[in-house]
């Protein structure tokens, strides 16, 4: 019986690519989005992936689409944390709502959507959980201290939760993705976009599908000695 997949904004960008790379692996894969319904209804009728609409940010949401991919498609066993946003300014600029709002999808979506799949994971015995923070988790980044400190804080959850799924065959790893070329770094300005690029030894932007690639890799059958790892696919732009 195929394994079956969540996605968290698996509709568009890096989760649509995730989402068609696990699809192509033999999973069933189930796509959570939360805002436009027009572009997720596309993306079924391209790949036929059925989509799921709720907010990762909110916890009771994330219990209840759970259980209703559950019933429809049968237990979860693999989790990719993909949903994020930003709400990027300086210190003396941002709003509590700015870095709530950032902390509450990006990082308490982890927790949200751990929390509705570990249970069923563990009395199972196998479960594949993996969630995306960025290079400017590892290393900050002027103007995204909400952003840098939500993707630093899932480096710190996946050791965490690690520890709690080893003994029970769940494996719980990070994907640390570097600029990545999606709409939302389409939105950088030029100037500053050529700066970036720059920067990066490989000289160009990743793409979508070299992040789903190393979704693959963690979720795969036979991965399940790697666990609380954190996997850099930055295009060598950030060595630690």
């Amino acid at each position: 019986m195929a394994r079956v997949a969540i996605v968290t904004g698996g509709t568009r960008g890096i989760g649509e690519a995730i989402s068609l790379a696990l699809q192509a692996e033999g999973m069933t894969v189930a796509a959570n989005y939360g805002g436009d319904d027009a572009k997720a209804a596309g993306f079924t009728a391209r790949t036929g992936i059925k989509a799921y609409k709720w907010n990762v940010a909110d916890h009771q949401a994330c219990l209840d689409g759970v259980k209703q991919v559950e019933a429809d498609l049968g237990p979860v066993d693999v989790l990719v944390n993909n949903a994020g946003i930003t709400r990027d300014g300086t210190l003396l600029k941002m709003t509590y709502e700015m870095w709530r709002e950032v902390m509450d999808v990006n990082l308490g979506g982890c927790f949200n959507m751990a929390k509705a799949v570990f249970a069923g994971m563990r009395q199972r015995g196998f479960g594949r959980i993996v969630s995306i923070g960025s290079i400017n988790g590892q290393g900050g980044q002027y103007g995204q201290v909400n952003y840098a400190a939500a993707k630093s804080g899932i480096h710190g959850f996946t050791k965490a939760l690690a520890q709690e799924g080893a003994r029970a065959g769940i494996t719980v790893n990070a994907i640390a993705p570097g600029y990545i070329d999606t709409d939302m770094v389409a939105a950088v300005p030029a100037d500053v976009l050529e700066k970036i690029v720059a920067k990066i030894p490989v000289g160009r932007l990743g793409k979508a599908s070299e992040i789903a690639r190393g979704v693959v890799f963690l979720t795969g059958e036979d991965a399940g000695f790697i666990t609380g790892s954190t996997l850099s696919l930055n295009g060598g732009q950030h060595m630690y």
